[in-house]
C-alpha cells in the first residue's frame, strides 16, 4: 500500500488544489485544520477544522481528504466550483 508523511500528503493537496493556496496543521493526533486561500492576496476564502487524518497516511485516505475539501468547496463557494469547471 502506497504511505506517505503528512507533509508529504499536504504537498500533493497543494498541487491538486493549485492555483489556489492550500495549507494544512494538525490540529490534534488524529485531525488537521485546512486552509484555502488566494496566492495573490493571501486571503482566506475557507478553512476547515476537524478533518480526520494521521501523520502516516495512504494515498487513499489522501484522496478522501481532496474530496471532503471539495465537496465544502461545491457548497461554501459556489464560484469556485465554476472556475474548477472550465
Amino acid at each position: 500500500m502506497n504511505k506517505m508523511t503528512f507533509p508529504n500528503a499536504c504537498q500533493v493537496m497543494r498541487w491538486h488544489f493549485h492555483p489556489l493556496g492550500f495549507e494544512a496543521n494538525m490540529d490534534a493526533p488524529r485531525s488537521m485544520v485546512a486552509r484555502l486561500f488566494d496566492r495573490a492576496t493571501g486571503e482566506t476564502l475557507m478553512a476547515i477544522a476537524g478533518i480526520p487524518c494521521s501523520a502516516i497516511m495512504a494515498a487513499a485516505d489522501v484522496e478522501r481528504i481532496i474530496e471532503a475539501v471539495e465537496a465544502e468547496m461545491d457548497a461554501f463557494i459556489p464560484a469556485l466550483s465554476l472556475r474548477r469547471a472550465v
